[in-house]
């Protein structure tokens, strides 16, 4: 209850219901501008990673873009959002060429083991290429 009347259940009460399930994560590509790589979109999209559902479903007023993926974390982490980035950077309306040039320098800053488990866990073709040349890199 709020001053205003019944308030809607959060984003992640109503995700768990509709899965019945408590394994998934829930993120936004909103989340991507807190890397500091350049992302500055505001996105009205939700995006659940999960092991049962795939594609967009309207819960209440919210619209969800359901995943399928065999792998991805309890909870976010930086390591994860950049890995997670890479991934997507394709659907994403932003400056992709401003992006993949911060990307090196992020990339050296964060844990080297961390970041390798990450790509590792989470990347696609393209994001475990582009992140072995910084992994392997001597200067880390």
């Amino acid at each position: 209850m709020t001053a205003f009347g019944v308030a809607p259940p959060d984003d992640k009460t109503l995700v768990g219901s509709f899965l019945k399930d408590d394994r998934f994560l829930l993120t936004s590509p909103n989340s991507y501008n807190s890397l500091g790589l350049g992302t500055t979109q505001l996105y009205n999209t939700r995006v659940v990673y999960n092991h049962k559902r795939h594609g967009e479903f309207k819960l209440g007023n919210r619209t969800f873009d359901f995943r399928i993926k065999p792998h991805f974390p309890k909870k976010l982490t930086p390591e994860f959002l950049i890995v997670d980035l890479v991934n997507n950077l394709n659907t994403l309306a932003e400056d992709k060429i401003l992006v993949l040039n911060n990307l090196p320098a992020k990339a050296m800053a964060m844990n080297k083991k961390k970041l390798a488990h990450a790509v590792s866990e989470y990347g696609g073709v393209k994001a475990r290429k582009l992140f072995a040349q910084y992994l392997s890199n001597n200067k880390y």
